[in-house]
């Protein structure tokens, strides 16, 4: 038994130096989408944002359909800028920028040899004028220092490209926007990871162009990720006001409702997203595993409901989401937010039944999540020694994987925490489990972040099972610290004051909880607990 936990010590240590040093590549694998649904022909459409940057000779229409193209990007609808520079390119072959436009999207797409391929023919068709030859030359620099991710001076040579073109070209909206996108430590990051450092070459984009949706977008990320959430907000609502067409436009409002406690408002916006996707499969048939961003919403569309108590709903979505195929290794990852509810509703063998189907994935990386997963629940139902065994089979799995593993670290120092608990070593599991929370704690995404309180109200549940009180209570504060707008950091901590006599607390505690599950199932189970706990409402 001694030896499994020494491996996932050992193991743990390892994951959190490859944390440190990142490995972006693996999150950004895409499934192959057809060809052919790439070059399919294209309308202009509206309510998506607006986007414009002049190519000097080319035809009115082709300028429209490149415009549009560039308004996808932004929007992170990468079948659809594909098809809209396809379609300004069959316009107007000799559209270089089209082809620039169209290496990224093909990037995106998890198609690099389209990618380089689109560029080389840029480079073949070549610039017309300084401005779409400092275009050019700039996608070139993007695209070397995407190649050599770990050569800071190329991501150097980048920036300075940029720099140089703004000098020349101070007015030009997209060039500032870009800029502000290569303030992040990754090449090849889309906006996603801006740093607050981006912040002021977004808002130079709106000077040039004031209300431009993209630089809302970016700004969005960039406040979010540096934990400014009401600013993020302001941003976020700007960007659906803007899109409202485009269903991540709505999805990222929903982000920083959720954030600021407003889960009706939050569910709201992800089923509107929801929505538009649906029927943008249908219209365009398209399959719902072509689109990264289905997936990704309806995660959080699962999980804003499971956090209002409303399982049913809770259990459709991830279980939904759960059995999409995906070659994106963040998404497969998370689809262990399914067994992660079936284990919060007890219902742990169907959870093992979902954690075994993680570990028949072709990637190393879900399998050792597959094996945390399934360790979890064997451990629920007081099975230590088989749990031990999984957790050497994660541990076998993850050191064998060539990349990504980093993505397990947290996911493994629980399983450590919890196990150390489970088994007598209190000292142990308590120090595992408290670095975990801090870790989990760090990040300021929307997924992050949710994963952290479901993380946090996994932890509470075994200590609690585990008898071990005072270390509950300690993770219910955390819970109440990380998000007060929770009906379940309540309902923990109302639990740990019961348990220690503090029946005021406690019932303080319930109260809240039973009003932030206004909208909870009725047969919810923590919801039917707190009803036997507390009086009837006149």
């Amino acid at each position: 038994m001694r030896i499994a936990i020494w491996a996932v010590v050992i193991l743990a240590n390892g994951l959190m130096a490859a944390a440190q040093t990142g490995t972006a590549s693996p999150s950004h694998a895409m499934p192959v989408v057809p060809q052919a649904v790439l070059e399919r022909p294209i309308d202009l459409r509206a309510n998506i944002g607006s986007s414009h940057d002049a190519i000097a000779g080319t035809t009115p229409q082709a300028q429209r359909f490149y415009d549009q193209g560039l308004t996808y990007l932004h929007n992170y609808v990468w079948i659809e800028a594909a098809r809209s520079f396809n379609q300004a390119l069959r316009l107007d072959p000799r559209q270089a920028l089209a082809y620039v436009g169209l290496s990224a999207a093909y990037e995106q797409l998890n198609q690099r040899t389209a990618a380089h391929t689109a560029l080389d023919r840029a480079r073949g068709i070549g610039a017309t004028g300084e401005h779409e030859r400092l275009h050019l030359l700039i996608a070139e620099r993007q695209r070397a220092a995407e190649d050599a991710p770990r050569n800071p001076a190329l991501l150097g040579e980048y920036r300075k490209a940029l720099d140089e073109a703004l000098s020349r070209f101070p007015q030009d909206a997209e060039l500032w926007l870009q800029r502000g996108v290569a303030e992040s430590p990754d090449p090849g990051d889309r906006g996603q990871g801006s740093p607050t450092s981006a912040i002021p070459f977004y808002n130079r984009a709106l000077a040039v162009m004031p209300d431009h949706f993209a630089a809302h977008h970016y700004l969005t990320h960039a406040y979010e990720n540096g934990g400014r959430i009401q600013e993020a907000l302001e941003q976020g609502a700007a960007y659906a006001r803007l899109a409202s067409a485009i269903p991540h436009a709505r999805h990222m409002y929903g982000h920083d409702l959720r954030r600021l406690g407003r889960i009706r408002e939050a569910i709201a916006e992800f089923a509107a997203a929801d929505a538009l996707e649906r029927k943008y499969f249908a219209q365009e048939h398209v399959d719902p595993e072509d689109d990264w961003h289905y997936e990704h919403n309806l995660d959080l569309l699962g999980t804003s409901y499971q956090y209002a108590g409303q399982i049913r709903l809770a259990t459709a979505m991830l279980e939904q989401a759960f059995n999409l195929p995906t070659a994106n290794l963040v998404q497969a990852v998370n689809k262990r937010e399914w067994p992660m509810l079936l284990r919060a509703l007890d219902r742990n063998e169907a959870a093992a039944t979902a954690a075994r189907t993680l570990i028949g994935h072709p990637n190393l990386v879900v399998q050792g999540i597959g094996h945390i997963e399934l360790a979890h629940s064997l451990l629920a139902r007081a099975q230590t020694t088989e749990g031990a065994r999984e957790a050497n089979a994660a541990v076998t799995a993850l050191r064998a994987a060539e990349a990504g593993n980093a993505l397990a670290t947290i996911p493994m120092q629980v399983l450590q925490g919890e196990y150390f608990l489970r088994s007598g070593q209190r000292d142990k599991g308590r120090a595992a489990l408290t670095a975990a929370i801090k870790q989990a704690r760090l990040a300021q995404g929307p997924d992050e972040w949710a994963q952290a309180l479901f993380t946090l109200e996994a932890i509470a549940k075994a200590a609690r099972q585990a008898g071990d009180w005072e270390f509950a209570t300690t993770v219910a504060a955390q819970m109440l610290d990380h998000d007060p707008a929770y009906g379940g950091s309540h309902y923990a901590a109302g639990l740990a004051a019961e348990h220690r006599g503090d029946l005021k607390t406690a019932n303080q505690e319930f109260s809240r909880a039973r009003e932030l599950w206004a909208d909870a199932d009725t047969d919810f189970p923590p919801l039917v607990d707190l009803q036997k706990k507390l009086p009837r409402r006149p």
